[in-house]
């Protein structure tokens, strides 16, 4: 192999195998992903040591992806129902999924990840950090905090969230903002707590370059965090956020002198209306760099229905410029979700994506919407079902109407418009009275 990273490839004109895959899966010329790469628009997340990976790209000209944020806590330590979590994401169309385990033997379960798992798989190191350790966090030292970098990369990780854009500077700008919710990030808020209870500067920023070398070494990307992401719509667009941001268009830029892929993370929560204009904003400062969103949540009332709030912010993300969508799920703001919530999340992302594939243009989308379209209009139920994002839904809302050789649905009966139209448009005589 005489690269290094996807990135080091595609600028010495070498084409990968991951690049074939995903050029086959997205249907783009394997020349202009290969250019897209090259240029950072458009990153491969594929660890060397993550061997039974099924490659995707996120970025420029290609499909909206998802992540799946799963893992071990206290409250939940049975690594067998996480691992059912994650199989069953990944089978309803998860292309990521993302382990924040922060209790256990951490290791042992993204071993069994990145040994048992083909979507793409990232952790923040961060986390697992404190876990490790098990020692009072202001001992922790700048190498240790690198050392298990280091780990996630050799155990297979395929992106890594690092909160390098938090350093002192942009510390002292959050500090003096007087915001409504402050930090609501958990890598951010340790990295933060860390850096004022030892005075010393943030070490993934100050020892950014190390960190670099180890991405470039197996292939990691790096998902640069947004500790100052806002965590309630009334802290959108804010100071802390956007110099945090800038920050990160700079780290961006040293990356890719490396070769190392990057993704940057965003919001968070925000109205509706300051989304065009902050995907706008990422996409100057961060040259293009894919955007990771969670969400955005459009509205901080409705725990419970978070996914669906986020479903909203990511449609409009995603149709603005955002690559890659990190799911919400109804649990969200509550507590850790279940396997129904985990669907739940999902779907709901799904359908956010797809969204704002047909609004961006992405060739091919709307043809599973046509073909959709097509089975209705021939009330052709097993077609609908099969092309339905969730086949079993669908098939058991229609099990329970018991419509009993009925060619509607129960909600229009005989005034079916679309039965009563096709027997029209074929000479046929129509009866409306039940």
């Amino acid at each position: 192999m005489n690269y290094t990273t996807q990135m080091d490839a595609a600028r010495k004109g070498i084409i990968t195998d991951e690049m074939k895959q995903v050029s086959k899966y997205e249907n783009i010329d394997i020349n202009e992903l290969r250019e897209l790469v090259s240029q950072g628009k458009v990153c491969i997340p594929a660890n060397k040591n993550h061997k039974c990976i099924k490659p995707y790209g996120i970025g420029k000209k290609l499909k909206t992806k998802i992540n799946v944020n799963l893992g071990t806590s206290k409250d939940c330590l049975d690594m067998d129902l996480e691992m059912k979590k994650v199989m069953s994401a990944v089978k309803m169309g998860a292309e990521s999924i993302m382990d924040l385990s922060s209790y256990g033997d951490t290791q042992k379960f993204r071993r069994k990840l990145t040994s048992e798992c083909p979507a793409i798989i990232g952790t923040v190191p961060i986390y697992d950090a404190v876990v490790y350790y098990n020692k009072p966090l202001k001992t922790i030292t700048a190498k240790e905090w690198i050392d298990v970098v280091r780990m996630h990369a050799k155990d297979g990780v395929d992106f890594m969230t690092i909160h390098c854009g938090v350093n002192k500077h942009t510390a002292e700008r959050f500090k003096a903002s007087q915001r409504l919710t402050n930090i609501v990030s958990r890598g951010g808020s340790i990295i933060f707590a860390w850096m004022e209870l030892t005075g010393n500067e943030n070490p993934f920023y100050e020892f950014y370059d190390e960190i670099l070398d180890i991405c470039r070494e197996y292939d990691v990307t790096i998902s640069l965090g947004d500790a100052c992401r806002p965590g309630s719509i009334h802290d959108a667009g804010d100071i802390s956020q956007i110099e945090e941001l800038v920050t990160l268009g700079e780290l961006t830029n040293r990356a890719w002198k490396k070769d190392v892929q990057v993704m940057i993370e965003g919001p968070g929560h925000m109205p509706l209306n300051q989304i065009k204009a902050n995907m706008e904003i990422q996409e100057t400062i961060c040259n293009g760099a894919p955007f990771y969103v969670l969400g955005p949540l459009v509205t901080d009332v409705a725990p419970g229905y978070d996914h669906i709030t986020s479903a909203i912010g990511g449609a409009i993300a995603a149709t603005y410029g955002a690559s890659f969508l990190c799911y919400v799920t109804p649990a969200e703001h509550l507590r850790l979700p279940n396997l129904e919530d985990v669907k739940e999340g999902i779907i709901a992302s799904k359908i956010a994506a797809h969204a704002a594939d047909i609004a961006k243009g992405i060739p091919g989308a709307s043809d599973w919407d046509n073909k959709m379209s097509q089975a209705r209009r021939d009330l052709d139920w097993e077609k609908m079902f099969d092309l339905a994002i969730d086949s079993e839904k669908a098939r058991r809302y229609r099990a329970e109407s018991k419509p009993e050789n009925e060619d509607t649905c129960t909600m229009c009966g005989k005034m079916c418009a679309v039965r009563n139209i096709n027997k029209i448009l074929k000479g046929e005589d129509v009866d409306i009275m039940e």
